[in-house]
């Protein structure tokens, strides 16, 4: 298989190229959201409407769900590379059906078909750099994919940003028909890059895996004994899940891998019902609401939200690994849902019906401090998402699971965050328009309740080889998870080689 050892040296380069395929979905939220004031996009679609301009946005988290389902089937057939590449040549597909749309339909075409390349990689990158990634690095390079989600968003909304000022069709065609060059970057470049040395194990190649391993992590020297110690948990493994049975849908519901595969999808789940993307994809109607009038100021403000959302980004990824998954989780939550509360309470407190751009808006008038303080609370929203549960929420279900089922529970996992995309881009509009600033205190609750469910239930898997993480998984307390110690698992060459020596004996005497 061909690739370039020197990129494959550099476990930074290898570790995070792939995560352009996360800079999609960032792509497609401001491709959104910048529009939603455009007069142009306004009267070229015939002035969607609340519910129609729900369907709209969410018919590209429905073409995720697909896309993350396929990735069941996909990602252990054709490997995690080639599926990688497939996803940025339906991405091009998409964009150029968007940039050309002419009517709803063909606007909801291009968003679904888009959509599925959105499912494939966001579903299949987590796994390719959990997969080839060191262990004591292997969360920072994983949460590079939320860090090139934020960039997307922000470097798409400026794009949004400039073709404002220009008059006509344009304005919004020119920002969705550039969506092409990053897809188009990522197919080619993942050409030059290794494939998962766990997948080639997994299909008996391990020659190829272990020299992509030595490569990676060993300067090419197939003796480096990190290379040699995961080599042989990777094929200890891999052989004892074979004997364990095929590698079916039924092997989620096997004792040991149900629970985590709850703990994926129910991961997925809270990071939608956070309210986060909600924030992104109608941020406008937000400060809209909150009193902030101006389509250019209102861009602006919404600009330095996702600046912030990028900034704040950085030191998760630079963190992750110290500060360990289920802290960010637990505090990140809870700060998201006082946030959220006091957005709510504002709003409740100091709003009226009002009338903007000829529809019904619950808007705070004549209180430039309260429109401000929801501004900053916004912001504060945002920043704690960013530090905390963003990279966490894609690192811990892209590591927790089994060699044999990974593809499969990840992309069940991912599919479970689009299921809940999709429901909550179409239904917010309706919510905004009818309960107005309650709508942020059903969020609110949400955060509440994934903050008592992530203290109780999800253990720390930092610092492990993803084989290591199945002894946190074995020691049981899936309802005290901080009972888990963090040294649970580690282990040496020397204990994985006696393990092996010991297994090999069993496996003697009972053929014997």
């Amino acid at each position: 298989m061909s690739y370039n050892k020197r990129i494959a040296a550099n476990p930074y380069i290898v570790g995070t190229f792939a995560c352009i395929g996360g800079g999609l979905f960032g792509l497609d939220i401001s491709s959104m959201s910048g529009v939603l004031s455009n007069p142009a996009y306004l009267k070229t679609f015939h002035n969607p409407g609340s519910n129609a301009q729900g369907a709209i946005v969410a018919s590209m988290p429905a073409g995720s769900l697909l896309g993350a389902l396929l990735v069941t089937k996909l990602a252990d057939s054709l490997g995690r590379k080639k599926t990688i590449i497939l996803a940025s040549l339906i991405w091009v597909i998409g964009a150029i059906l968007q940039c050309a749309s002419v009517d709803r339909g063909m606007l909801v075409v291009g968003r679904i078909i888009a959509g599925i390349s959105v499912g494939i990689s966001s579903a299949i990158v987590p796994v390719y750099q959990s997969e080839i990634t060191a262990p004591a690095i292997r969360g920072r390079l994983v949460s590079f994919q939320q860090w090139s989600i934020t960039w997307g968003i922000l470097l798409q909304y400026f794009v949004q940003f400039g073709c404002s000022y220009i008059n006509g069709t344009a304005s919004f065609r020119i920002p969705w028909g550039l969506q092409m060059i990053p897809a188009i970057i990522l197919g080619i470049g993942m050409t030059w890059f290794p494939e998962s040395p766990r997948w080639l194990v997994d299909h008996d190649r391990e020659q190829e895996a272990l020299q992509i391993l030595a490569d990676l992590h060993g300067g090419g020297n197939k003796q480096d004994e990190l290379v040699v110690l995961e080599f042989e948990e990777i094929k200890q493994q891999v052989y004892f899940e074979r004997n364990e049975g095929a590698k079916s849908y039924m092997d989620l519901f096997k004792p040991g891998v149900f629970r985590r595969v709850i703990l994926g999808c129910s991961l997925q789940m809270w990071s939608q019902l956070s309210g986060m993307n909600v924030m992104m994809y109608y941020i406008i109607y937000v400060f809209q609401g909150a009193g902030l009038t101006g389509r250019r100021g209102n861009l602006i403000a919404d600009s330095v939200q996702y600046i912030l959302n990028v900034l704040f980004t950085v030191p998760a990824i630079w963190y992750i690994d110290k500060w360990g998954r289920r802290w960010m989780l637990i505090l990140g939550s809870f700060f998201m849902g006082v946030f959220l509360s006091l957005v709510g309470g504002l709003q409740g407190g100091f709003g009226e019906w009002g009338v903007v751009d000829n529809s019904s808006v619950w808007v705070i008038n004549n209180h430039p401090a309260v429109t401000r303080a929801i501004i900053v609370c916004s912001y504060l929203f945002v920043c704690s998402f960013a530090i905390t549960m963003g990279p966490a929420s894609w690192t811990y279900p892209a590591e927790i699971f089994p060699m044999r089922v990974r593809g499969k529970a990840v992309s069940i996992s991912t599919a479970t965050n689009w299921m809940f995309n999709f429901a909550l881009a179409w239904a917010v509009p309706p919510a905004l328009s009818s309960i107005a600033w309650k709508t942020y205190f059903i969020f609110a609750a949400f955060n509440f309740a994934a903050t008592i469910h992530f203290t109780f239930c999800f253990p720390e898997t930092a610092q492990r080889t993803l084989e290591e993480i199945e002894e946190v998984f074995a020691q049981g307390h899936a309802f005290a998870a901080w009972k888990i110690k963090r040294n649970v698992g580690r282990k040496n060459l020397h204990e994985v080689l006696a393990e092996k020596g010991d297994r090999h004996s069993l496996q003697a005497k009972e053929s014997a």
